[in-house]
């Protein structure tokens, strides 16, 4: 009887073990999942579509301007059509992440990257919501100091870059921008160097709204979460290679 016992007990403790093994290695498994997920750079820029991407509040679909050949996004203003505004923003949100992109635009040209685009009728454009990134022909600012905080790699409106790094137009560039809110940190890099950094919220981000052109507009930077936008503008700007990763 005593030897049944310890039998009966011997398999328990076994079984009790064994259990708990495998809901550590359900954990692990799903635990690498999740540090694969963040490690993994998405291909945004698909070779014959805009497949992830749409034009902003384009229900009825009669906006157009943009184009893709061979995985190149090229917005055309001269050939937009239909009202309101036709920047291509992300099917998808996004909070923290890292995204890569190569651009290149016409003489005289600009463009813009921005994060945390609100889609909702109650804003008619993606900069009343999103911050952004400057993507310019850098000539048109040059050496003028006071418009620095507008060139290429500026914060628009907020903070200007430590260098130019643009190319000239018509001539590719490559941004590698990171946006993390649980660090509270934004980096801009251009061109292979870091030229600019910037909190996104808290009594410095709000100092610098407050002397920008978006200190009326009361969603701007206010969603962490939100869509990635290109921004439409007059002239010919162009992306490829974009890639984006979440932290």
């Amino acid at each position: 009887m005593m030897n049944n016992l310890k039998i009966v007990t011997l398999c328990v403790t076994v079984l009790f073990f064994s259990c708990q093994n495998k809901a550590k290695n359900a954990e692990n498994v799903k635990n690498e999942a999740i540090e694969m997920e963040r490690n993994q750079w998405l291909d945004m820029s698909p070779l014959t579509s805009l497949s992830g991407w749409h034009i902003y509040q384009n229900e009825s679909g009669q906006k157009t301007g943009w184009t893709v050949t061979d995985g190149v996004f090229t917005y055309d203003s001269e050939k937009a059509e239909g009202d309101g505004n036709k920047s291509l923003i992300s099917d998808e949100k996004f909070t923290n992440f890292e995204i890569k992109f190569d651009w290149k635009l016409s003489p005289n040209s600009n463009s813009g990257f921005m994060w945390g685009v609100n889609e909702s009728t109650d804003y008619d454009a993606p900069y009343v919501t999103g911050p952004e990134i400057q993507i310019i022909d850098a000539d048109i600012y040059a050496d003028d100091k006071k418009n620095q905080i507008h060139t290429a790699g500026a914060l628009y409106d907020m903070i200007a870059p430590d260098h130019v790094m643009a190319k000239p137009a018509g001539e590719w560039n490559s941004y590698h921008i990171t946006i993390n809110y649980e660090e509270n940190k934004g980096t801009v890099v251009h061109n292979g160097m870091e030229i600019n950094r910037f909190p996104l919220y808290g009594e410095k981000w709000d100092a610098m709204v407050a002397k920008s052109k978006f200190k009326e507009m009361s969603g701007f930077g206010k969603f962490k979460e939100g869509h990635l936008c290109l921004q439409d503008h007059p002239g010919v700007i162009s992306y490829r290679n974009i890639k984006v990763r979440k932290l």
